[in-house]
């Protein structure tokens, strides 16, 4: 860092408190962009003006946004045109993605959130006080506040071993009669992770929700068929509040009885489907089995939960004849609806007006720059019952640099490519599930469905892989085929079994694709 980077930065951040305390700017959030600081002069107080924000040099943007409610607004990523401009009081249907200064917000907007809570400071402070893991951690490292990038880079990761640490109540940062809600993550091993909300957490996540629908295209008019599961963990309930505060009509199914999935879906003319990318994918065969196409009326698909390669987005998309959607999220931070990709499909928006999200080499710890991929760490800005700060997903993207063509500046990432932590090591190589489903989609006669099974097997460690065709294809041939591609992309030669179209099992969560049997 260099004097004249901190000079600027504090600069800004005065005037950012000026704006703060005049009421003209809310919600600061904060943004990562590359830019050389050479082409960057520090500007004057009297050249700053609310319509053209300072610019900090180097990687970081700060921006804001401004408090005024609309009577209209338009989406322009989920239809192109503003056709939709109905309104409920004072508060407007759609969500306009634009740019501070040139569109206003809807839901989301600065005046429903507290700015003082929405800096980093206002974070710090408030876990010190608190006196949780996070803030007992803070005051070890004598960190009072966050003011600069200095500041920043200082404060230090917190990772799921600590909310685990942290059980049962231990991540609340507000007195317990402000605690709601508490939700847990899905996990099945270990100790779990208690996430507590207050009643603005759980309205800030409906929001977003919101949002991410809007950017799907969906509108009050629409019928959401939920079927992720209702409970401890977040997914069905964030995606039925999101419906609500849109004005949706929820169809909260949850999972399985898939016969009843499919009545209602014919039954209620289900517009919008909810789904994990292997329950959709179920859905979509059974509906492809009972010839039932031409009775649904489904117009989008939001998906998440899980990583998907473009096979089975392929299969999905001709099978329901959906638009899909890239959801994302996490139950420690919110739970789903954090981002979602539009429909120029080029990287998934992530709302920094409630989350600030960086990129970071999973080894060292170091952010790396845009458009370079490492590990997902964020920060939550306006958090209430459990704020986060630089907590490290494991999930691997990177930032993707320059404008969507949808015109929405919210920041992008790039779809999930896998988990630092899901690499498995095998004759000394590492190898990622990921680089596996790159060698099968080489293989169209291929399914997208798989197995990777390890085990230990006369002294040796062995890999298996289960790949589905159908009857008219060489099994022989197939497995030969996959084994050498393995081999020469990968470093190793697996054992391919083939089996039938089908065989393999789907679920309606979650589909577990890496069995290490080494050491049971």
């Amino acid at each position: 860092m260099t004097g004249g980077l901190a000079y600027d930065l504090d600069a800004i951040m005065t005037y950012l408190r000026m704006q703060e305390e005049s009421g003209r700017i809310g919600a600061l959030s904060v943004s990562r962009r590359v830019a050389p600081s050479s082409s960057l002069a520090r500007p004057s107080a009297s050249t700053w003006s609310s319509s053209a924000p300072p610019r900090a040099p180097a990687r970081w943007d700060f921006r804001w946004k401004t408090c005024v409610m609309p009577s209209t607004s338009v989406c322009p990523s989920a239809s192109g045109s503003s056709t939709d401009t109905r309104s409920r009081g004072d508060r407007p249907v759609g969500y306009s993605p634009w740019p501070c200064g040139q569109q206003t917000e809807g839901y989301g907007n600065a005046d429903q959130r507290s700015t003082s809570s929405s800096s980093l400071t206002g974070q710090v402070e408030r876990l010190i006080a608190a006196d949780n893991f996070y803030g007992r951690r803070l005051r070890e490292a004598d960190i009072t506040g966050c003011d600069s990038v200095e500041d920043f880079v200082r404060l230090p990761f917190s990772q799921k071993q600590d909310l685990r640490d942290a059980y049962p109540l231990g991540l609340a940062a507000v007195p317990e009669e402000k605690i709601v809600r508490i939700h847990s993550s899905s996990g099945t091993t270990g100790t779990p992770v208690i996430v507590p909300y207050t009643a603005k957490d759980v309205d800030d996540w409906a929001i977003q929700f919101a949002r991410c629908y809007e950017f799907a295209g969906c509108t009050a008019t629409d019928r959401i068929q939920i079927t992720p599961g209702y409970g401890l963990w977040t997914a069905g309930i964030g995606f039925q509040a999101g419906a609500e505060k849109l004005g949706a009509m929820a169809i909260p199914m949850g999972p399985g009885n898939t016969e009843k999935q499919l009545q209602f879906m014919v039954d209620m003319q289900s517009t919008v489907l909810c789904a994990t990318s292997s329950y959709a994918l179920l859905l979509a065969e059974k509906v492809g089995e009972l010839g039932l196409r031409d009775k649904i009326a489904l117009k989008h698909g939001v998906i998440g939960s899980e990583r998907w390669g473009e096979k089975t987005r392929r299969r999905i998309k001709d099978g329901l004849g959906i638009d899909l959607f890239d959801i994302y999220g996490l139950t420690e931070v919110y739970g789903p609806g954090i981002g979602i990709n539009c429909r120029y499909e080029t990287g998934m928006h992530i709302w920094d007006d409630f989350v600030y999200l960086e990129i970071v080499d999973p080894e060292t710890g170091e952010p790396v720059p845009d458009g370079e991929w490492g590990e997902i760490c964020i920060t939550t800005l306006v958090k209430e019952g459990a704020p986060l700060i630089r907590f490290r997903t494991h999930d691997l993207s990177r930032i993707i640099p320059g404008e969507c063509p949808c015109g929405s500046r919210y920041p992008r990432i790039d779809t999930i490519s896998g988990r630092s932590d899901d690499m498995f090591k095998i004759h000394g190589v590492n190898v990622f599930p990921r680089q596996v489903e790159e060698v099968l989609a080489l293989f169209p006669q291929l399914s997208s469905e798989y197995q990777i099974r390890l085990s230990h097997l006369e002294g040796k460690d062995t890999m298996r892989i289960y790949v589905e065709t159908d009857g008219t294809q060489d099994f022989r041939d197939i497995a030969d085929a996959v084994a050498e591609e393995t081999k020469s992309r990968i470093g190793l030669t697996p054992l391919v079994k083939v089996v039938e179209l089908g065989v393999l099992p789907r679920s309606e969560k979650k589909t577990k694709r890496v069995f290490d049997e080494r050491y049971e």
